[in-house]
């Protein structure tokens, strides 16, 4: 086996190990999400470690703004670069990471593509959808935070 294909059969593991890691030892963590839009469309990304579609998004870094962490992953996910600054929508509680985990949710209301996408090892497919042709898959949060943002749905407080 390559070393590559030995990488890519090891990658969904590595990340239930870190997921589990933080679950046990791990003090509170802070991702975040994008709501980001491109002519029209949302971009969601389908992840290699865990079903569904989802908002991009991921960790905040050391000495990382929120914000900064969100247009980062929102470029390194997909590809696409905020083209104005975005928006901050909410904190939610996500209690499906050992009862301390918040995710920080923004609205980048325009992107352009600055860099194609290429299937890696933590996203395997990226896709621009209408909120009307959202696709099969697509997790319950991520269809709550979009109602939340454009049909006037009450924010919850949990992810």
């Amino acid at each position: 086996m390559s070393a590559t294909r030995l990488l890519d059969a090891v990658q969904p593991l590595v990340a239930q190990a870190r997921s589990l890691a933080v679950r046990l030892w791990g003090g509170t963590t802070l991702g975040v999400r994008a709501v980001a839009l491109t002519e029209g469309r949302v971009l969601l990304v389908r992840h290699t470690y865990v079903s569904g579609w989802h908002l991009p998004g991921g960790g905040v870094n050391a000495r990382e703004t929120a914000e900064a962490a969100a247009r980062r992953e929102l470029f390194e996910e997909t590809g696409y670069e905020a083209s104005a600054p975005a928006r901050f929508l909410g904190l939610y509680f996500n209690p499906a990471m050992a009862g301390r985990d918040h995710v920080a949710l923004y609205h980048v209301p325009d992107c352009v593509l600055r860099r194609a996408f290429r299937a890696n090892r933590e996203i395997a497919e990226l896709g621009l959808f209408t909120l009307d042709g959202l696709p099969e898959g697509t997790t319950t949060a991520t269809r709550r935070r979009l109602s939340e943002l454009f049909d006037g749905l009450p924010p919850a407080d949990r992810w």
